[in-house]
């Protein structure tokens, strides 16, 4: 690069997209040589970024999911935890952003963060099929004070706690604090993010709770009147074990017996013990996905109904939200011609009807 193309630099020729796939390796590359955390890898809804001058590279940005619990974040949401769990798709981590060498020049990395999210609610709807609101960093206040940031508009949120999430849940000391700066993208992300009940334009997919840790100790109990129709030899998992991880799963959103498994085995340390289980060497093992398939075709489907209903009424109660439903039930007509409509009051968690109320209007 020239003398005079280090020292003057033309911020609107500036340009920012994603990295397409034939680029990938080379990204990586300088992701992993010049930032001090090295490469992330590419998992989940996930979006590279490069920032371009000319065709010479500048700066490099990514951008996946969001932190699963962040106390202050989630206090300026004002989102209840049995809701987050199913809105941290409509926010976004800025977990990378690395500015090249021989490109530190002033303004230029506000510039490409600004550029960035112009376009990352178009590029995250067109290729995950759902809308972003907010965008969060987290910076290392030993390293920097988030200047950039600042610069192009975000929100410094206040600092962590320190715990870091690692393989067996969260680390037990914390660690080096991080600041939190945010981004909404829209002008009523917050508010759309703790309203009580999502806009149906957010939804994906079925609705999903985040299971408590009374919930996974509590699940088991209400299968243990299930009969088993398993041999008695050779039984790896007890029965109420299975079916409660099995409803823990579908509780979060997952469908089918493969997703199921796939959640099973992403349980935690904790997550595992409080489901009971079975520990084999120091290790809480899950059923596999042939297992929970077994049972669940085998299973007696009165019973289970039975269990499920009971374990829906213990929890149903804390609903924090309630939704009008309103049907007419077709050919159902009275002798002065008037059709019925059947009004519920059902839990927007957990689906349970606390009332319903019958009425004849005329047609």
């Amino acid at each position: 690069m020239s003398h005079d193309a280090k020292t003057t630099l033309d911020l609107d020729a500036l340009c920012v997209r994603p990295v397409v796939r034939s680029e990938e390796p080379h990204y990586r590359e300088l992701m992993q040589k010049y930032h001090y955390l090295g490469e992330l890898a590419k998992i989940g809804e996930t979006i590279w970024y490069v920032a371009t001058h000319g065709e010479n590279w500048t700066a490099l940005l990514n951008f996946s999911a969001a932190a699963w619990k962040c106390a202050v974040r989630d206090n300026w949401i004002g989102w209840d935890f049995r809701h987050q769990y199913d809105r941290l798709k409509l926010i976004a981590n800025n977990s990378r952003f690395l500015i090249l060498p021989d490109w530190h020049r002033p303004n230029l990395a506000s510039k490409v963060l600004s550029l960035c999210q112009r376009r990352i609610a178009r590029d995250w709807q067109e290729r995950f099929g759902h809308p972003l609101l907010l965008l969060e960093t987290f910076v290392d206040p030993k390293r920097f004070q988030g200047t950039i940031y600042r610069a192009a508009n975000w929100t410094c949120l206040g600092v962590t706690k320190g715990f870091s999430r690692i393989r067996q849940g969260y680390s037990a000391c914390p660690r080096q604090p991080k600041l939190v700066f945010a981004r909404p993208l829209q002008a009523d992300a917050q508010t759309q993010l703790s309203r009580p009940i999502l806009d149906p334009h957010y939804f994906k997919g079925a609705p999903k709770m985040m299971l408590t840790a009374t919930h996974m100790r509590t699940l088991p109990d209400f299968f243990t009147g299930i009969t088993d129709p398993r041999r008695a030899q050779g039984r790896r998992h007890q029965l109420p074990v299975v079916l409660a991880i099995a409803a823990g799963a579908i509780l979060c959103g997952m469908r089918g017996y493969k997703a199921i498994a796939d959640w099973a085995n992403s349980l935690g340390l904790k997550a595992r013990e409080r489901f009971r289980c079975r520990r084999v060497k120091g290790r809480f093992l899950v059923p596999s996905e042939s297992i929970i398939r077994d049972v669940i075709i085998r299973v007696d489907p009165k019973e289970l109904d039975t269990a499920l209903q009971a374990w829906n009424n213990a929890f149903g109660q804390q609903d924090p939200s309630l939704a009008i439903d309103g049907k007419t039930m077709c050919n159902a007509i009275d002798e002065q011609g008037r059709q019925t409509h059947i009004m519920s009051v059902v839990g927007h968690e957990t689906a349970l009807c606390y009332t319903q109320k019958k009425s004849a209007l005329c047609r």
